[in-house]
């Protein structure tokens, strides 16, 4: 039986982090690019905003006709003319004129100030003020959200709501964006029964190969199913060629441990493979493997499904990032208080399905539930993971702990365990 030596969480990580290979890039049209990573920095085409323009609705007036208004000495002003969002004043103004304006609108020849509808009291001509107003005031500047040639967002970043917004704005038709990889998924295991299948004795169903085939849909990535396997090394071997031609990325459930019918070691040695490592100081999940054959990754996560679930999120989520570029690839981090005991020793560093809260009060987390390494409850449940580091002999309530979340559209790249 091979002695596997675990090394740190951190160590694990970075040993993947290092052999990651950029897959370039490929443009698409704006309506596909919401999800995706950009490849290129988006650069302001022009000014935004294009002219100087007005923030709300009232009136454009010369801030020196209104020196001196009081509410004892109200200042008479005539309105001239009336333009809205998209169209242009017909003349500039004289003493005392005014032009009614509409939120957007651009600000009239000789106008230097906006007076809001409100601070005005309507006359049969136009409207009086009690106040005097200075240059600018209520106005938006040429440029003031962004100068023509300004790096707006870099790439490497990804493509949320407000990011389409920007694209849209200066006329990002199409969008150069990484290339996504090809995922495939191999779920292993004599023991397992497709999803349809009624329970039989010494059988369960096999809920790893959807759940990852989720994982990779929440960063917005396909995956190619290769099924289920019973634990026969040269049907397994082959399905595993097979897939490596397929696919950029293999992601296998089961078959990384020490069994007698654990064969993905040995399948790794057939390929010639280069197991970065076999086991990890962690728990739930430290018989995680990662292997390259050539330059294809082959993730061997835990046929324990919360294993197997912490195994995807802490090695194989941020390679995959970081194959499209990402500069965000860990899970974002918090601090919060434990909401409750958890009096479990730690001899290696504990990754427990949790549930975050965050109130005006501050931020708590505490067990999802039941956390053994095959339970599947906990994992529906969480919306985040703890962190414990090892060495320790359990936690109890009010201690301020780690937490990575989950169900985020982009990680902290600043995050190190």
């Amino acid at each position: 039986m091979e002695m596997r030596k675990p090394i740190a969480v951190s160590e694990a990580i970075q040993r993947v982090i290092d052999r990651v290979q950029p897959l370039g890039s490929e443009k698409i049209a704006l309506a596909e690019a919401y999800g995706r990573i950009l490849a290129e920095p988006i650069i302001a085409k022009h000014d935004v905003p294009p002219f100087d323009k007005s923030p709300y609705d009232g009136f454009a007036i010369r801030s020196e006709d209104s020196l001196g208004a009081s509410g004892e000495n109200r200042i008479a002003f005539t309105v001239i003319d009336h333009i809205g969002a998209g169209q242009l004043a017909k003349r500039s103004l004289a003493k005392s004129e005014a032009i009614r304006i509409m939120t957007g609108a651009p600000i009239p020849d000789n106008a230097d100030a906006v007076v809001m509808l409100e601070q005005t009291v309507e006359t049969e001509t136009g409207f009086t003020l009690r106040k005097p107003f200075i240059a600018n005031e209520n106005i938006s500047a040429q440029g003031e959200d962004a100068k023509k040639g300004e790096e707006l967002i870099q790439s490497g970043t990804f493509i949320h709501p407000g990011t389409i917004a920007l694209l849209a704005t200066f006329g990002y038709a199409e969008v150069i964006v990484a290339k996504k990889p090809i995922v495939g998924i191999l779920s292993t295991g004599t023991e397992l029964l497709d999803v349809q299948e009624e329970l039989v004795p010494g059988k369960i169903r096999n809920s790893n190969g959807p759940m990852i085939a989720a994982q990779l849909a929440r960063m917005g990535l396909d995956s190619k199913s290769y099924g289920m396997l019973a634990d026969d090394l040269d049907a397994c071997t082959a399905t595993v060629k097979q897939a490596l031609r397929e696919t950029d990325v293999l992601i296998t459930t089961g078959g990384v441990s020490v069994g007698d019918f654990d064969y993905l070691p040995a399948i790794y040695e057939r390929l010639g493979a280069d197991v970065l490592f076999n086991k990890v100081a962690m728990r739930p999940g430290s018989v995680t493997t990662v292997a390259l054959a050539d330059k294809q990754f082959l993730f061997g996560l835990s046929g324990n499904p919360s294993a197997c679930f912490t195994g995807f999120e802490l090695f194989a989520r941020p390679v995959l990032l970081k194959m499209m570029e990402s500069e965000k690839v860990y899970l974002p981090y918090a601090k919060a208080v434990l909401g409750e005991d958890f009096k479990k020793a730690n001899p290696f560093t504990r990754f427990i399905r949790a549930i975050y809260e965050s109130t005006p009060a501050g931020a708590t987390v505490r067990p999802a539930g039941f956390n053994k390494s095959g339970a599947v409850s906990s994992i529906a449940r969480g919306n985040a993971i703890i962190v414990l580091p090892g060495g320790t002999r359990g936690y109890e309530t009010g201690t301020e702990v780690d937490v990575l979340l989950l169900c985020m559209e982009e990680g902290d790249a600043t995050w190190v365990l």
